[in-house]
């Protein structure tokens, strides 16, 4: 059985307000749209990278920063990952926070446009689901992705299939329908944590201000040329000039573990990244999205 996790009452009020229960302006102007409020979380090297390569699972996150993710998740009703991910590798997909029953457990979200999950009964998150220690997944598919035989597995475990429109199953997803769907299932708040794909996707400019919340890990480490790189799309002014794909707003920090924080201004240009906290000796990065204003050309 995996093991407990437990995250400090100090660390776990601070990050409070980025919750969906909690105070912070996000929080509050969300409430009114039909969607969910979204954190967008991720682990990555000092060179952007999520793993060596794809298909490699590569540990990046240390104590602390898991402790936080499972703390996060907690407080979720979902969490959703890229088909690729669970491809990878087979997570569980729940909350192992010390007391976090049942109730506590966030809905399993998988995006798979084209059904290529062959998942089986044996598959971690439906071992988890069937120890009582999770819930199965919903997963999202295109018309031609249900396969009768997984259908049947995923519904005697409590998940289900929900089908997308041919639009919303193209590469370049169609989020405001995603998330339309997922507010339609009565799931209010989700946890997007990867891969690369759903992530620099739901950073194009296009879907910016569909992100409440951005709470981004930074390990100590390089990974080298050649990983799976967070890099959204470059944009550009209708003359051609580049712009910044994606900008991130506000600065504040706050330490996790035995370590001080390094100081932000040795770590970002002004307004790049806000809320530095110190997870142990990995860096993470608790932010709100600011669309600029010159990333939507008119």
């Amino acid at each position: 059985m995996a093991e407990t996790l437990h995250i400090p009452d100090a660390d776990a009020a601070w990050l409070a307000p980025h919750l969906p229960s909690g105070s912070g302006s996000a929080v509050q102007s969300v409430k009114t749209q039909n969607r969910p409020f979204v954190t967008l979380t991720f682990a990555t090297s000092l060179d952007s990278s999520l793993s060596l390569a794809p298909g490699v699972r590569t540990r990046l996150s240390g104590p602390e920063s898991k402790a936080m993710t499972h703390h996060l998740r907690r407080h979720h009703a979902a969490i959703l990952v890229g088909v690729g991910t669970v491809i990878a590798d087979d997570p569980g997909l729940n909350c192992r926070m010390d007391g976090a029953n049942l109730d506590a457990q966030p809905r399993p979200i998988v995006l798979d446009p084209r059904g290529r999950w062959n998942f089986t009964e044996h598959s971690k998150v439906f071992e988890v689901a069937r120890a009582g220690n999770g819930l199965a997944p919903y997963i999202l598919v295109g018309e031609t992705g249900i396969n009768p035989e997984r259908q049947a597995i995923l519904e005697a475990h409590g998940g289900k299939f929900i089908l997308l429109s041919s639009r919303e199953t193209k590469p370049s997803f169609d989020w405001p329908s995603i998330l339309a769907a997922l507010h339609a299932e009565n799931l209010h708040s989700v946890m997007i944590e990867g891969g690369a794909q759903v992530i620099n996707s739901l950073l194009h400019p296009d879907y910016q201000q569909l992100v409440d919340t951005v709470i981004v890990t930074v390990a100590p480490t390089w990974l080298g040329r050649g990983g799976v790189v967070v890099s959204p799309d470059r944009v550009q002014r209708p003359d051609g000039t580049p712009v910044p794909a994606a900008r991130l707003n506000g600065v504040a920090w706050h330490q996790f573990g035995e370590d001080m924080p390094q100081r932000s201004a040795d770590l970002h240009s002004p307004g790049a990244m806000s809320k530095l906290l110190r997870l142990g000796r990995e860096l993470s990065l608790v932010v709100t999205m600011e669309q600029a204003a010159e990333a939507n050309p008119a």
